[in-house]
């Protein structure tokens, strides 16, 4: 990796191009009071030689062997090799936002093509040219409701990943919004939709609800989204993607916005990123969505071209009519998602839905064998689940990592009357072998 350093003689030749003596003088100049940094307490420098090895060191501290069974909003799938090799031609992943339709066909067709992927996935009109991730995309719905109602109240599930309501509660500190959380039943995995319903009123912007929700329950939101529509409240879901391969669309259930993580769309999990967040909603509020769109149209000779048709980000309009400030370009991402969904194609899309399901519901039923090991909730779930253990989630999944397995997610992190609930996620990537092999190794966790 290269490795540049500015010695003294830099740093001098650098002052004298600028007319100055010292740092501190360019402090002055620029206007700030307080002294330059001394940067005495750094230590020396190092060889590219010393720092390639240092940081191998670290990377090699990685449990990367471990058989994984953790969700929460990021998943272990199979990603075709084509996909890497797809998006790893120069001309995608050198390539910038495409301002200038006469140099970016070719990838303003995939972004074209990505949005259409977006919508044929979610059942809703228009998806925007991609977005940073999930959490960000989710609070950015929230405010094009703000925008579209005149309201300033959300009200949102604690069934939504907290990691999101964490995100949004940041991005909103200093916005006028009011977050209203309802509260689920720590003997279940419903998010509770008759308490969202209640606390809907005449000042709610929007309900916020996650599908399947994080603890993997998978429920028909079409009564509180007709609620929600009968007081002018903008109907909002967070979706896994690769679920919906099977389930229902938030489109049938009348969402408005839709957004999501698009990780599970051939991107690797990569220890947190770079990720895709992606957002689709009805005709009618297409200006009021932040990012780009890409349309196609025909040129003077007739020919079909691909352009960016809708632009309201504050690079382009007037600051305060921006509709969003953190809606970035995740274009090779937003690749990657698309080369993923050609790849697999429409049946092999459903065939890995139905996948993740039965060995889910396979994995479920051996732990449950286990002495102690107890279902949480009867509810419906796609690909993750939610078992009490005896003792401690976070202590045990410690101990699993000993025998090799990444064993869940520990709920007690995020909900404290939750410490001995375990959320595991199953992919078409685990084998019966791997299975039986994770469920005899709890169990001699447990009891052994």
């Amino acid at each position: 990796m290269p490795y540049i350093a500015n010695t003294e003689a830099d740093r001098k030749e650098m002052l004298d191009v600028v007319g100055l003596e010292s740092i501190n003088e360019m402090w002055e100049k620029a206007g700030i009071k307080h002294q330059a940094p001394t940067l005495s307490n750094l230590p020396s420098g190092k060889s590219e030689f010393e720092v390639t090895n240092e940081l191998k060191k670290l990377s090699e501290l990685n449990a990367s062997e471990l058989t994984c069974f953790v969700g929460g909003g990021f998943y272990d799938h199979i990603i075709p090799a084509a996909v890497g090799e797809i998006c790893s031609r120069s001309e995608f992943y050198t390539a910038y936002t495409p301002y200038q339709p006469e140099a970016s066909q070719g990838t303003l067709q995939s972004i074209y093509e990505y949005q259409s992927a977006i919508c044929r996935l979610t059942g809703l009109d228009v998806s925007n040219a991609s977005m940073y991730d999930g959490g960000t995309a989710l609070f950015e719905a929230m405010m094009m409701a703000v925008r579209i109602t005149g309201r300033r109240q959300a009200v949102i599930s604690k069934a939504v990943s907290p990691i999101y309501r964490k995100m949004i509660e940041c991005y909103s500190s200093n916005l006028d919004v009011e977050l209203v959380e309802t509260e689920i039943e720590s003997s279940s995995v419903s998010s509770c939709v008759d308490k969202m319903a209640a606390a809907v009123s005449d000042k709610t912007a929007c309900v916020i609800a996650q599908y399947p929700n994080f603890m993997g329950c998978a429920e028909d939101w079409k009564a509180l989204v007709d609620k929600a529509h009968e007081k002018k409240v903008v109907a909002i879901c967070s979706v896994y993607p690769t679920a919906l391969s099977v389930l229902k669309t938030p489109g049938e259930m009348g969402f408005d916005i839709v957004t999501g993580e698009g990780q599970s769309l051939g991107i690797p999990l990569s220890f947190g990123g770079p990720y895709l967040g992606f957002m689709a909603v009805r005709e009618k509020y297409m200006r009021k969505m932040p990012g780009r769109i890409c349309g196609r149209a025909v040129d003077s000779e007739g020919k079909t071209g691909f352009v960016l048709t809708l632009q309201a980000r504050e690079q382009h309009i007037r600051r305060e009519n921006a509709m969003s400030n953190i809606c970035s370009n995740e274009n090779l991402c937003a690749l990657t998602a698309l080369a993923y969904l050609s790849c697999v194609g429409k049946q092999g899309f459903l065939r890995i839905g139905e996948l993740c399901e039965s060995k889910a519901v396979f994995a479920r039923q051996e732990l449950l064998n286990i002495k102690g090991v107890q279902a949480v909730g009867p509810e419906s779930f796609f690909n993750e689940f939610v078992i009490k253990l005896p003792g401690d989630a976070s202590e045990i999944t410690g101990r699993m990592i000993e025998k090799g397995f990444a064993a869940g997610f520990p709920l007690g992190r995020y909900y404290d009357d939750r410490k001995d609930q375990l959320l595991i996620a199953v992919t078409e990537k685990r084998t019966r072998e791997e299975i039986k092999a994770f469920a005899n190794a709890m169990e001699a966790v447990l009891w052994n």
